[in-house]
């Protein structure tokens, strides 16, 4: 049974909301719609990877933008913001050590000079 926006009360994604096979441009809804139809059981990844002609390594990465970010996870505009380079996620950021010059106008005090 569908509720007025089309959605199933089961949860299911109606297969008409997926988008079409030969889609070249993603936008956030269409991935979306991907990504919702493999959770929901409607359709495998090895399915979804096969008719949108995606990499599992692509469609993984949607749907781990998706659970970790929502819906902005999956904007291409905003990719750079939600990754961490792989250095950066395997280890704490390192603080720099200041190095200090010696101040050629600066006396030296009498326990430095002896």
């Amino acid at each position: 049974m569908k509720t007025l926006s089309g959605e199933r009360l089961n949860g299911t994604v109606p297969m008409e909301s997926l988008p079409h096979p030969n889609t070249k441009r993603w936008v956030v809804r269409r991935k979306a719609g991907v990504v919702a139809a493999v959770r929901s059981g409607d359709m495998t990844i090895e399915e979804a990877c096969r008719v949108y002609q995606l990499s599992e390594e692509e469609f993984l990465s949607w749907q781990r933008a998706f659970e970790i970010h929502g819906l902005a996870g999956l904007r291409t505009t905003r990719i750079q913001q939600y990754r961490l380079s792989r250095s950066a996620r395997a280890a704490p950021p390192r603080r720099q050590k200041r190095r200090v010059e010696p101040n050629p106008l600066r006396q030296a005090t009498p326990s430095e000079v002896s």
